[in-house]
């Protein structure tokens, strides 16, 4: 049975990053939304799941994967589930975890992306915090950001293997789910990340691998991949870039 993953349709969003490692394994996966209702999928097959009284899983919010009967919630959750499945992950299950953490850490920095442009609450318009969005946009960009690169910089010069990866010798979701981030905060923020690939060589090194990847190149030429929009987590709001310190 082929995976069935639930996201909303019309944006990357948090499901970019289980889609990025299933199309690179070429997985068989369903996209539940994006299929049409008259087939038992779209939009409302995935609030059924989330609004069922009878499933005893219940995920809070998308995305989900669904493996048969079993419910993964969480993107580092399910990349944690597939990762060995889609041999993405360590062979050794103690650097399991640790990729994990690292996939963790860039859940953080997205969260913190998301919050440069919804500060006060998500049940709020931009328009309605831009004062407030252009503030913590600011510290964002000057401190956060920073921050969070040189940490996965290191990440990526450190490994012990030598490889030019996140963790061991071999391709991981991890370094996938780094693709994407860094692709964000270049749609994002391009005046802020002017510059990156002389800041930062291991990780636009990483970026420019991943893009090369047959099956990821496909993919990002295909329809499948729903181009960067002002619904998702990654907005470009001139007003809240700025060009690096």
């Amino acid at each position: 049975m082929p995976y069935e993953l639930f996201y909303w349709t019309g944006l990357q969003g948090r499901g970019e990053f289980v889609r990025l490692a299933l199309e690179e394994a070429g997985a068989d996966y369903i996209d539940v939304a994006r299929e049409p209702a008259t087939k038992g999928f779209g939009t409302e097959a995935m609030l059924q799941i989330l609004e069922s009284a009878r499933e005893p899983h219940i995920p809070f919010a998308p995305p989900f994967l669904k493996d048969g009967d079993l419910i993964v919630p969480h993107v580092a959750n399910i990349l944690m589930y597939l990762g060995p499945k889609l041999h993405l992950a360590p062979k050794d299950e103690k650097l399991r975890y640790v990729a994990n953490g690292l996939q963790l850490t860039i859940t953080d920095m997205v969260a913190e992306v998301h919050d440069t442009h919804h500060p006060i609450s998500g049940n709020l318009y931009y328009d309605e915090q831009k004062k407030a969005a252009k503030a913590r946009s600011a510290d964002f960009l000057r401190s956060r950001l920073p921050k969070f690169m040189n940490y996965f910089e290191r990440v990526l010069q450190q490994n012990p293997s030598g490889a030019k990866h996140a963790i061991g010798d071999k391709l991981s979701y991890v370094d996938l789910s780094l693709f994407q981030l860094i692709e964000g905060l270049h749609y994002a923020f391009p005046r802020a990340m002017k510059g990156f690939a002389t800041r930062y060589p291991a990780l636009a090194a990483l970026h420019e691998s991943v893009r090369e990847r047959p099956n990821i190149a496909r993919y990002l030429a295909s329809k499948r991949r729903v181009a960067f929009n002002e619904d998702g987590i990654f907005r470009h709001y001139p007003e809240l870039d700025q060009d690096p310190d």
